[in-house]
């Protein structure tokens, strides 16, 4: 299976907004036999980061972006209803992303596939102050905090909200965790704003919180007020 070309074939139909062709590519895939999984993962998940790629530089209209963002996340919802749902884990997740459309739809696909795995999903989206997420955090306790696809702008401020939720002892054994968006583009900034923990793309995420070692980070291991490097101006 090249999904290469098959990513490529969705995103046409997405930027034009081809519902119809863009649901028989799918409906193709799964009469092949692709789960619901592996089509997220394999495909709608390339297919979003070729979207944002390209809308970031220019490359791509405001219209074919709303198109493909917007019928892509049909995609994603009714891929959702067909997960296998795991065992549950009695592990809780809140979760927040970047404010734009994009990064809203990467968070909700990452929350599904979360849910599914056997993680009780918390997902409040983008432009969430601070002091709401400090909120919900002491009310919710949850193992971890999770900010996946932020932009640019979001950085200082998911900065801050690590430094306050350590500052204050705010769930002391709670794991933060970022991934997506600027996380990808801007090496090593997950460890220099205090995260316990990155990832690149949501398999890789699902397979370091599984992980017993990095559910367990200790203390020490953090990078806030200890060994953080002179912050950076990072671009888009």
């Amino acid at each position: 299976m090249d999904y290469e070309i098959i990513t490529e074939r969705l995103f046409q139909t997405l930027i034009t907004g081809d519902r119809n062709s863009a649901r028989l590519i799918v409906g193709e895939l799964r009469h092949e036999g692709i789960t619901p999984e592996e089509l997220t993962h394999e495909v709608f998940w390339p297919v979003l980061e070729m979207i944002n790629q390209l809308f970031r530089v220019d490359q791509l209209a405001t219209l074919p972006h709303h198109y493909a963002t917007r019928l892509l996340r049909t995609l994603v919802d009714q891929a959702q209803a067909d997960y296998q749902q795991k065992k549950r884990r009695d592990r809780k997740i809140v979760m927040f992303s970047g404010h734009g459309e994009a990064d809203e739809l990467a968070g909700q696909l990452v929350s599904d596939l979360l849910e599914a795995d056997g993680y009780e999903v918390y997902f409040g989206g983008g432009g969430i102050a601070n002091d709401e997420i400090l909120g919900e955090v002491g009310g919710q306790r949850p193992h971890t905090l999770l900010m996946f696809a932020s932009g640019p702008s979001d950085a200082p401020n998911i900065r801050q909200l690590i430094d306050k939720i350590r500052g204050v002892g705010a769930c002391p054994h709670m794991q933060i965790a970022v991934g997506g968006g600027i996380f990808n583009r801007a090496e090593g900034l997950a460890a220099e704003i205090g995260a316990d923990l990155w990832a690149k793309t949501p398999r890789e995420l699902l397979a370091r919180l599984d992980d017993e070692k990095d559910r367990r980070a200790a203390p020490e291991q953090r990078t806030v007020g200890r060994n953080r490097r002179t912050p950076k101006s990072h671009a888009a």
